[in-house]
């Protein structure tokens, strides 16, 4: 789990479903005289508890997990972002009925209270909650990373080894040299730098004196600006793994429009889309 994943909307997501959280303790109703003497919550409305408050933090959950998770599961063939955006919507819809007829099937022995602050808070909660997962879908402003990634490591005089660790740029790495120093994409910095465990080396440069072109690319280090999907080298339209926000991945070549690149855990694919992307 990745939380430099997440976006603005899903921290709107969250507090919401937090202050959901809080409003469900506080009173349902706002009466007074004898009949308002035990003033019940929600957590004392089994419906208005599940249909309500938990429908809504349910939904808020789902959507965080679905873009923490790497690759998230299915529930009943919906992405659990899918399956959380509807709850919200429905959590917005049954507050709806809630604020406006809070007694519910009491109206009918003349009890017709107002609405408590608990029904009142959560209707605001639901609201934002619902507004939230939808802006996280449709406006730019709200998929920008909630956390930004981590600036590179500062350049080291020469001869210096600079600390830090696997995904990271300049950081030392087991079983091979380090990374160079950060220059213009595509720009010529030397031969390929060895690999991880499991990393196949890039192809080195021909020699001239068998007709062969040198390669002017160098592997480097780059984060994305959003989740994006790492897809199989072989051009298999399913991703293989998504490259998250605020991690540091290793470019090892460069297949025509795109990069391919390699994971924390040794897995390489093909970056498709390099729009926008950080290099270390």
């Amino acid at each position: 789990m990745n939380i430099r994943s997440l976006t603005r909307g899903d921290g709107v997501v969250i507090g919401a479903a937090v202050l959901l959280f809080i409003a469900s303790f506080l009173d349902t109703f706002d009466c007074s005289g004898s009949e308002c003497d035990d003033v019940p919550t929600a957590w004392d409305n089994g419906s208005l508890l599940l249909g309500f408050y938990l429908a809504g933090i349910i939904g808020a959950a789902l959507i965080v997990l679905a873009r923490a998770l790497p690759q998230p599961p299915k529930v009943i063939g919906l992405d659990l972002g899918q399956l959380g955006v509807a709850l919200t919507l429905f959590t917005a819809w049954s507050a709806l009925g809630a604020i406006f007829d809070p007694a519910g099937s009491l109206n009918a022995e003349g009890f017709s209270p107002d609405s408590g602050t608990g029904l009142i808070l959560g209707f605001i909660a639901a609201l934002v909650l619902a507004a939230g997962a939808v802006c996280s879908l449709l406006v730019p402003a709200f998929k920008a990373p909630l956390i930004g990634a981590p600036r590179p490591a500062a350049p080291q005089p020469y001869g210096m080894q600079p600390q830090g660790g696997y995904g990271y740029p300049g950081a030392q790495q087991p079983y091979g040299a380090q990374p160079g120093q950060p220059q213009p994409y595509g720009a010529q910095t030397g031969a390929p730098q060895a690999g991880q465990p499991g990393q196949q080396a890039a192809p080195a440069p021909a020699d001239a004196s068998h007709g062969g072109a040198a390669s002017d690319f160098s592997p480097f280090w780059f984060a994305v600006p959003v989740a994006r999907p790492l897809y199989g080298e072989d051009g298999s339209p399913t991703p293989i793994a998504e490259l998250a926000p605020g991690t540091w991945y290793l470019a090892v070549e460069q297949r025509g429009p795109g990069l391919v690149a390699q994971t924390q855990d040794g897995r390489r694919g093909v970056l498709q889309d390099t729009s926008g992307i950080q290099r270390g």
